[in-house]
């Protein structure tokens, strides 16, 4: 009989599961402080069934890395594009930011860990910022040929657009106290949105 017994689960489920303690406990242990025995446990399944799912631990933590990046700047992204004004970006990056620090254990995650794993560092590059960072900048470069943005270099626009963006997410931990209230998050949202903008809007 399996009336009180946990209902099988499919593979992809068990996947998200092992993921999602990964994130857990990078964030509040390390990459090298947290063992797959802990992953194992903290997910409900066997030692075995990570190296089912995952080649090695590094392999767990790319993934959590860049599967984070990925959703979070695809959303951007796609708000951006489907936005009614250029001006709006404002109202974009208010909403985005003051969201973000839901993000806060992939971030920190990123942060730390790739100070020391370069292969973790390379894939975020190459798999997620560079290719978000192409999106950005034809975005950035057609508003400039339709004289809503000054002309200056779309790259580096995008560049420090997704920088802000990121920074200003992950801001509960770095740049504001502990604890901020909403209020707090969106004044700050709302002055870097306006010292981007302002660095980029054509002058009447």
């Amino acid at each position: 009989m399996r009336l009180f017994n946990r209902p099988p689960q499919s593979e992809e489920q068990t996947r998200t599961r092992i993921l999602r303690s990964a994130l857990r406990l990078f964030a509040r242990q390390g990459y090298d402080g947290t063992t797959t025995r802990d992953l194992a446990a903290d997910a409900g399944v066997a030692e075995g069934t990570l190296f089912r799912h995952f080649p090695n631990k590094k392999a767990i933590l790319i993934e959590v890395a860049t599967q984070g990046w990925v959703e979070i700047l695809t959303d951007l992204l796609t708000e951006l594009s489907e936005m009614g004004s250029y001006k709006a970006v404002a109202q974009v990056m208010q909403r985005r930011m003051l969201h973000l620090h839901k993000n806060a254990d992939m971030l920190r995650v990123c942060f730390m860990e790739a100070q020391f794993h370069p292969d973790l560092r390379d894939r975020i590059q190459t798999e997620v910022i560079v290719k978000m960072t192409d999106v950005a900048e034809a975005f950035f470069q057609t508003a400039m040929d339709k004289g809503i943005y000054r002309r200056t270099n779309p790259r580096v626009v995008a560049q420090v657009f997704l920088g802000m963006f990121t920074v200003a997410g992950f801001s509960q931990n770095t740049i504001m106290e502990e604890g901020s209230s909403p209020t707090e998050m969106l004044e700050m949202a709302e002055g870097l949105a306006d010292i981007f903008l302002n660095g980029v809007l054509a002058k009447d």
